[in-house]
């Protein structure tokens, strides 16, 4: 940490070989330049200048530790580059996450309406269940994200933008196949295909389940909707599941009238964190979807 501060004066020196000019480059007093390299080769405890008058040479030593400080100053630009172009108006970058039920239509519908107004912005795009993906947002890997529950934290900001109808999912030649619409009591005796523990989708199927008055027999879990959905056709339970992107063969799904069986979708970000301007167009973009997200 002593040294770094140091670096790129030491860059600077070694490049012009002159103290003087290098100072002037640099626009920093000569003393302080002068100061510095002392400090630096005292902190190394190494000559890294041979001194010639006003001007100096690189010692063996400092040669081989130039060719390391370039490296490390060249990442250092290279870096702040890269965090300068993410944060452009017209060419940045979004780091978004969201439900692997929301990849087939809904984001890429999303994406494509936002770039009809920025069309230069570039997307980091992950999905995820929730639970993931904000400790991801935690970690600094995500700007923002769509997901459900609406999370309720004290170091997030979330809004809910809209509601998804679930459908009970059974195989097709099933006793309630022939229904459109069913009560969640009518299925208590049935297995249940569902996602993992720690999965959204998975808390409401169990808090939809209780309110109906029972607990769900749960015969498979799974990390993704449609491998569930593929599941129910092979006769191996039924489902509560948001409604598929593309009809899917082997199944019925049915409206279910009581309980109300939806999920809310929201928008999720940290508290206090401060956007960049396309990170600031996105958000603004998403909350003006506002119950028109799914549509």
């Amino acid at each position: 940490m002593t040294l770094a501060p140091r670096l790129a004066y030491f860059a600077g020196v070694a490049r012009t070989e002159h103290v003087t000019r290098a100072a002037q480059e640099m626009n920093v007093p000569q003393s302080t330049l002068s100061r510095a390299m002392v400090r630096l080769e005292q902190d190394l405890g190494v000559e890294l200048f041979a001194r010639r008058g006003r001007t100096v040479a690189l010692t063996p030593a400092g040669r081989t530790f130039l060719t390391s400080v370039e490296r490390a100053l060249a990442e250092v630009e290279r870096a702040a580059e890269e965090v300068r172009a993410d944060a452009d108006p017209t060419t940045g970058k979004v780091a978004f996450g969201f439900l692997h039920t929301m990849g087939t239509e809904t984001v890429p519908g999303l994406i494509r309406a936002f770039r009809a107004e920025h069309p230069r912005v570039r997307f980091t795009l992950v999905q995820n269940y929730g639970e993931a993906m904000i400790e991801r947002m935690r970690a600094g890997g995500l700007d923002l994200c769509l997901t459900s529950p609406v999370p309720d934290a004290p170091d997030l900001v979330a809004r809910r933008l809209d509601e998804q109808k679930l459908r009970l999912v059974v195989p097709a030649d099933h006793r309630l196949a022939a229904r459109k619409r069913v009560r969640l009591a009518e299925a208590a005796d049935e297995s249940f295909v569902t996602l993992e523990p720690g999965y959204g989708l998975r808390r409401i199927t169990d808090d939809l389940c209780q309110e109906a008055g029972f607990r769900p027999k749960v015969a498979f879990e799974g990390e993704e909707a449609e491998t569930l959905r593929g599941l129910v056709a092979a006769g191996l339970g039924v489902a509560l599941l948001p409604p598929p992107a593309v009809p899917r063969p082997g199944v019925a799904e049915l409206t279910v009238t009581a309980p109300r069986a939806v999920r809310e979708i929201g928008v999720a970000w940290l508290a206090g964190s401060v956007d960049t301007p396309p990170v600031a167009a996105f958000k603004k973009f998403l909350l003006s979807r506002k119950g028109s997200l799914l549509t």
